[in-house]
């Protein structure tokens, strides 16, 4: 199993920045695509950014030039700076890895979709 935990959400003015960490941990083999998605009131969850283990990066338009995904692959963490940050950014957050990771109950290395539980990034006009 892997665990993901983000954090870095908080209330912040339009046009500042934030910077959020999700940190995987647990019986890792391997760490394939990492993302961020967030979900505002009253919509469906929607892709933010996501980069592959091999650095390469995809972010939704709305966030193009203002936000950037990172990975230390040491670390297993995934970042997010977000910067000019605008009302329609609030949300929560959700990080998410596709992980490879060794499962008792089958004796084998499993490949599973993983998220973390968010963090709320509030941006007030």
């Amino acid at each position: 199993q892997v665990q993901l935990v983000e954090s870095g959400g908080g209330l912040v003015q339009a046009g500042g920045s934030l910077r959020l960490s999700c940190v995987a941990s647990g019986n890792i083999f391997s760490i394939n695509a990492m993302g961020w998605y967030r979900q505002a009131p009253g919509k469906q969850r929607e892709v933010v950014a996501t980069i592959t283990s091999g650095g390469q990066t995809n972010y939704t338009e709305s966030v193009k030039g203002r936000f950037t995904i990172s990975r230390d692959n040491a670390k297993n963490t995934v970042f997010l700076q977000m910067n000019s940050l605008k009302p329609e950014d609030t949300a929560v957050y959700y990080c998410n890895a596709d992980a490879s990771s060794w499962d008792d109950s089958v004796g084998a290395f499993v490949d599973m979709d993983y998220w973390g539980k968010g963090t709320l990034v509030t941006v007030s006009s």
